[in-house]
């Protein structure tokens, strides 16, 4: 069985941006993930409307870009109810400097539609536990940082993996807490 990754950044970018929506795939899929994390159903199609009315004044998205976007959703739905922990983001990968600066841009992007996905969803901060209220603190803080031009850029890249993989544990740790999970069928039970 082979395994199922996010599609390319480049081609959903190219897609998007062809369909006229004026949204990035980290924004899409910080949206995606923030209103999976917040709650949101996994197994039917509520996440859409509300996807068209945040990022396209309520009209649907052509074809293509939704076919895209689905299978954005489905990945995410799979990484974040599954058992291997891993989340992969929708980040641009790109050499240099400037691929650094795209790459902080992005993830700036990822976590600010993180936040306005849990708000889509109606989490409840205020029943939120000390943990889920720490993470969503430090992913408003780092929704402000930026890359420095004046510091090493060696420096830069390696901070901003550690702050990548500060956000996948911010976002799991809210998830766990007020994330949909899969309905445990006892009927598929295979009995030898």
């Amino acid at each position: 069985m082979s395994e199922i990754t996010l599609p390319e950044y480049q081609t959903i970018a190219a897609e998007l941006k062809s369909a006229s929506l004026a949204v990035t795939p980290a924004e899409l899929h910080g949206l995606l993930v923030g209103m999976l994390s917040g709650g949101l159903a996994i197994n039917d199609q509520t996440w859409q409307p509300i996807l068209f009315d945040y990022t396209n004044e309520g009209m649907g998205w052509p074809a293509t870009a939704l076919a895209c976007a689905d299978s954005v959703f489905k990945v995410t739905v799979r990484e974040l109810t599954g058992t291997s922990m891993e989340l992969e983001f929708l980040l641009p990968d790109e050499p240099g400097e400037e691929g650094l600066f795209a790459l902080a841009d992005s993830l700036s992007e990822f976590v600010n539609h993180f936040i306005s996905g849990l708000g889509l969803a109606g989490i409840a901060l205020n029943k939120a536990s000390d943990d889920a209220k720490e993470a969503l603190a430090d992913l408003e803080e780092i929704a402000k940082l930026g890359i420095d031009e004046d510091d090493d850029f060696g420096e830069q890249a390696q901070l901003l993996e550690q702050v990548i993989e500060h956000v996948k544990v911010c976002v799991l740790t809210i998830h766990a807490e007020f994330g949909a999970r899969p309905e445990s069928s006892d009927s598929q039970t295979t009995i030898h």
